[in-house]
């Protein structure tokens, strides 16, 4: 068998995979992942069908299976066994608690229809395997918060939230639940309240009680990543001269805080911020590492920090 006739194998496979994982499958998305022209997509469909595959649909809707129909067990590669290791031992040390018990649910189902030579494979090599990680635990209350999260998602129904603000106050919030996003080991909520009649995104570890109404909501939001770009306030432009030497662990800090624009020049790296932390978060951030950096505007960013850094000598003095 030549190369042309296993890669179509292998890609007719990962087809009828696709077609077992999703309610329907459009051939220009198929046709993306296997870098393949959508002539080749319906052909390779076309070879499902005559071999018994009873597929529904055509060319331009989207594919999928007759509904019922069943499928012996998919065989997983040895690679895609040793990823479910790593990808456990990741979820062990970043997942939030009310997912656990069903991520190892799930890996004990998958485990279950591993070949004999796989389960060995997994016993020998798991205990090789450590995620270490600076995240501490939460405290978090709610065992089983982020499924209720999801399913008001996938159900479109309001969820009733009694939430701790930053500072320390405890509100009631009624929210139509966008998406959720992780950062900086914390999980959000990305949602409109409609309190603020605004789009806000709430901590998790700060709910104190959830739960889902019988109110829908018909609004279609998009995705997370559309509201996560959006400003809820009024942005600075700020600038600092920054020594080169420390710019390696600025990495992904720098992106968070609105990083525009950075240029490389003799004295130093500019970086050019667009924030609405001016007077507190990034200024904050900006004491970490204030002895390599130069404020270069605002005037009033530079009186923040001085401010900042005399209570510091004040407090320790």
């Amino acid at each position: 068998m030549n190369d042309h006739y296993l890669k179509k194998l292998d890609r007719v496979t990962a087809i009828l995979t696709q077609l077992q994982s999703k309610p329907i499958v459009r051939a220009q998305d198929l046709a993306e992942k296997f870098d393949v022209s959508i002539r080749t997509i319906y052909r390779d469909v076309k070879t499902l069908e005559n071999a018994g595959i009873p597929i529904v649909g055509e060319a331009g809707n989207g594919y999928s299976l007759m509904d019922g129909y069943k499928l012996p067990p998919i065989m997983f590669t040895r690679e895609e066994v040793l990823s479910f290791i790593t990808a456990e031992k990741l979820m062990q040390k970043f997942s939030h608690q009310s997912l656990g018990s069903h991520y190892q649910a799930a890996m004990e189902k998958v485990r279950s229809v591993l070949r004999h030579s796989d389960k060995n494979l997994i016993r020998n090599i798991e205990k090789q395997i450590d995620v270490f990680s600076f995240h501490t635990d939460s405290g978090d209350s709610l065992k089983n918060v982020i499924p209720i999260i999801l399913e008001s998602i996938a159900e479109k129904n309001q969820l009733l939230i009694r939430y701790k603000t930053i500072d320390g106050r405890v509100d009631n919030r009624i929210i139509e639940t966008v998406g959720m996003f992780f950062e900086f080991n914390i999980w959000y909520i990305m949602a409109y309240c409609t309190l603020r009649k605004d789009f806000r995104q709430f901590r998790i570890d700060r709910i104190l009680e959830i739960s889902k109404t019988q109110n829908p909501y018909l609004q279609e939001y998009g995705q997370v990543n559309d509201y996560r770009k959006k400003s809820n306030g009024n942005k600075v432009k700020a600038k600092l001269l920054v020594d080169k030497k420390i710019m390696n662990h600025l990495v992904n800090s720098k992106k968070y805080y609105g990083l525009t624009e950075e240029i490389e020049t003799e004295n130093g790296v500019e970086l050019t911020f667009e924030t609405e932390w001016i007077n507190d978060g990034f200024p904050r951030w900006l004491v970490t590492f204030a002895d390599y950096a130069t404020v270069l505007e605002p005037e009033s960013l530079q009186t923040r920090l001085k401010e900042l850094l005399a209570k510091m000598i004040e407090r320790h003095q």
